[in-house]
């Protein structure tokens, strides 16, 4: 930001307050973080992606908004585009609005002249699409003939429920700060003002008392009072969350008033974006209520149910959490959006109390279940973040609900913007990435400049240049992972100690240091040409779970350092990993492969792969050597196999198939999605019908029809039973056992029922066996009927 710039903000918020009549902010975080316009990256590991984020996902994202409709609900409201056609969600409108706050940090980042030229445009018709009273909602003023159902007749009619107005409005206030800071212009900034203070004059109390349906206004409304100190806006986010619950759903944590609630549960996303507003609020209304709540929250969240990649929302049933300790691999949610809000919550956690646990869970999310998000090459995403697949998982290119999508295009660039703190005189360094910042403490001004190849080795130099010679405090992060502790808590441990431990010198000096919540603490009288370098113990560990993660019993995680590492089919022997075994006392070898995911290290390390036996119970048990690559990275080679949790018992392993009738034949189906064919002839015994552990077959959304599957042999067999194995997952899924199902053989060009020996039975938790007087043929065919309100599936189906 230049002078001018920067002067021109300044004078903005000044005319601002007055022109509200409001006196300056008084409460705040007592810890502040340095502002990304301060910090400027240029690292190895987080630059390339930064720029990728810049030259490719901005512009690809801009560009699918628009193929998609989002620009054309913006042109019909402003009456700029003629007809009433409409784009999929009332919520599509945010994808812009975050576009657009990540195109701001990107141009503070880098200047680009034509982006911020088109961003200019795209506020022009944004503006053209407000109301005159600041209303500005693009399903509700296009007036389509067939409204959106979620909207309702009239503004505000659906807030609680799905109209997202409130959201929207949410968004659109974060990137009207995020563009003001970054440009020093105040075009999307008024028409955020024009917004915020039709809310102003229409919620509170004796006004509309709703809460919003999805949250994320708090947070939107708390930056604007920073920006404009109109302190109707802080009242109004605080009114928001006082006037939740109790008598609305615990799917997006109305169940209960918000001072009331001490456990994490319902919508994931909405449930972070609620714990990041509440504390905003604490911090800037000086009222403790909330922190209570928060406390306890976060304690329940990292206890009982983070996942090791830093994901939460353990079910797509819901987008929710789950109930303690129910942490699935393969069917694992863990939205990109819920890690992002993640971020954000431990982020003001941190700054409301200065313990580096919260930052240690922001870093395990941000190297893992974040970044995961995104494919290398920066067009190509994950809606939910699984830590298992067999083939069945794919980085989609555009997802109709877009959000995770948009999200990731706002957060990259404001990655600079979590690396530093401070308060007063203390001055804190959080995250480890090459950097060069220029910090106003209270001494002096500080040129901090960062150099290390984190997150691949474990030394990070600060060289420390004050103005003029001064005594302050730096307080550097000593990351739990270098301290046994890869969260806070008893929810995951290492299986060995450390070898090397932690240690610092000054201007090439070991030095001893105190530590205070997680930090190294060094006060001293700091002057030019100072530095401090410290040394983590980049080691290849192993983790653990919790025994009441059953999901995870018998199995452990490989990492060095933040980075989670996944076995990916690619890197490994027949493309397979599900089948792998690793004895907890391996020795695990890292080797940087510059020419690999864009140059990562690679943890090689002996094991065993398992295979099932015809008409045995023994496993063939074959030595391999294996290889595993950071979490982050997978999947940018196509649909493969993957798991983050390693069996070290043969009882957690899933061997490879033995070659059956039904595994040698090839697969059809009504079933468009041709991932799914494979998973009934996996010869996995789900634990019951609604088992989501593996992968299964399912006709979902499609109700009352018939359906097939079909095995083609590899040759003429003689058959005589067929086992299948139904999924449900009922009462609130969409899938239930079917009315009712029939066999066919192939004979020439038709299909003949078999005669059964005994009836056909259709039950739930186990195998449906079906004798039949014995048939040759080259192919059976399972027509099944689905149930008039819902849908069927089918885990496995044998053939004998």
């Amino acid at each position: 930001m230049t002078k001018n710039t920067k002067n021109w903000a300044l004078t903005s918020a000044i005319l601002l307050a007055c022109t509200t009549g409001v006196s300056a902010q008084q409460n705040d975080y007592p810890i502040q973080p340095v502002a990304f316009t301060k910090v400027h990256v240029h690292d190895h590991f987080w630059q390339p992606k930064m720029e990728v984020n810049a030259n490719v996902t901005i512009p690809y994202v801009i560009a699918q908004c628009k193929a998609n409709g989002r620009m054309d609900n913006f042109l019909r409201a402003g009456k700029k585009l003629s007809g009433d056609k409409l784009s999929e969600f009332p919520f599509d409108d945010t994808d812009v609005y975050k576009a657009i706050e990540g195109a701001s940090y990107s141009i503070q980042n880098k200047k680009n002249p034509k982006l911020e030229a088109y961003i200019d445009t795209l506020i022009s018709i944004i503006g053209a699409a407000q109301e005159p009273d600041g209303y500005l909602f693009t399903f509700r003023t296009v007036n389509a003939k067939k409204p959106h159902e979620w909207i309702g007749s009239k503004r505000w009619e659906k807030e609680e429920i799905l109209s997202h107005e409130l959201y929207n409005a949410g968004h659109l206030y974060e990137a009207a700060v995020a563009h003001y800071q970054a440009t020093g212009k105040k075009t999307l900034l008024d028409i955020a003002i024009k917004n915020a203070d039709l809310l102003v004059t229409t919620f509170g109390p004796g006004k509309i008392e709703e809460y919003p349906g999805h949250q994320i206004v708090e947070i939107g409304l708390s930056k604007m009072y920073r920006v404009t100190l109109n302190k109707k806006y802080l009242e109004l986010a605080k009114f928001f969350l006082d006037v939740r619950g109790p008598k609305g759903d615990a799917y997006n944590q109305a169940h209960k008033k918000v001072v009331d609630q001490h456990e994490a549960v319902g919508h994931a996303v909405r449930a972070a974006y609620m714990y990041t507003g509440m504390a905003d609020i604490a911090a800037l209304t000086g009222d403790t209520k909330y922190l209570a709540a928060i406390d306890d929250i976060w304690s329940d969240v990292v206890q009982k149910k983070l996942y090791i990649t830093g994901g939460i929302g353990a079910t797509g049933n819901g987008e929710a959490f789950g109930e303690a300790y129910q942490l699935p691999n393969m069917s694992a949610y863990a939205e990109t959006c819920a890690a992002i809000g993640n971020v954000y919550w431990n982020e003001r956690m941190f700054l409301l109390h200065g313990d580096s646990k919260y930052i240690d869970v922001l870093e395990r999310t941000l190297y893992n279940g974040l970044l995961s998000g995104v494919s290398l090459s920066g067009d190509r995403f994950f809606y939910p973040n699984p830590l298992a697949s067999m083939f069945q998982h794919q980085r989609s290119a555009w997802i109709s609900c877009a959000c995770c999508i948009s999200n990731m295009t706002r957060f990259l660039p404001s990655l600079p913007g979590y690396v530093y703190a401070q308060d007063k005189n203390d001055l804190y360094v959080n995250l480890f990435m090459g950097n060069t910042s220029k910090i106003a403490l209270s001494a002096t001004t500080v040129n901090i400049t960062q150099t290390t190849d984190y997150p691949w080795k474990g030394k990070v130099d600060l060289n420390i240049d004050p103005q003029k010679t001064a005594q302050f405090t730096l307080r550097i992060r000593i990351p739990g992972w270098a301290n046994q502790e890869p969260v806070p808590g008893d929810l995951y441990r290492y299986l060995e100690k450390k070898s090397a431990p932690v240690s610092l010198s000054i201007n090439g000096k070991p030095s001893s240091f105190v530590s205070e919540k997680g930090y190294a603490v060094i006060k001293r009288t700091w002057k030019k040409g100072d530095v401090v370098s410290l040394n983590l113990p980049m080691e290849t560990d192993k983790i653990v779970s919790n025994q009441n993660v059953r999901d995870d019993v018998g199995r452990f995680v490989l990492e060095r350092g933040p980075i989670v590492y996944c076995l990916e089919g690619p890197d490994n022997k027949d493309s397979l990993v599900q089948n792998i075994m690793i004895d907890k006392n391996a020795i695990g070898t890292a080797q940087y492969q510059t020419n690999l995911l864009n140059g990562v290290d690679v943890i090689s390390i002996p094991g065993q792969s398992a295979k099932r036996q015809l008409n045995s119970d023994s496993l063939l048990i074959t030595d391999q050597a294996v290889k595993a690559i950071p979490y982050y990275a997978w999947a940018n080679r196509g649909p493969s196999e993957m798991t983050v949790w390693i069996p070290y018992e043969a009882s957690a392993a899933r061997p490879k198939p033995a070659a059956t009738i039904a595994s040698t034949s090839k697969v059809s189906s009504s079933v468009k999605n041709k991932r799914m064919f494979s998973a009934i002839k996996d010869q996995y015994e789900p634990a019951d019908s609604k088992d989501k552990n593996y992968p299964y077959l399912h006709w979902w959304p499609a109700k009352n029809s018939s359906e097939y599957i079909q095995y083609d042999f590899n040759s003429a067999q003689t058959v005589s039973e067929s086992k299948v194995y139904w999924y449900d997952d009922g009462p609130w899924g969409g899938c239930r056992i079917p009315v009712s199902y029939k066999l066919l053989y192939k004979k020439g060009d038709q299909w003949l029922p078999v005669k059964n020996t005994i009836p056909y039975h259709i039950g739930k938790d186990k195998f449906n066996t079906l004798s039949f007087e014995p048939v040759t043929t080259t192919a059976l065919r399972m027509e099944i009927q689905l149930p008039a309100d819902n849908s069927s599936g089918v885990h496995e189906w044998a053939v004998k």
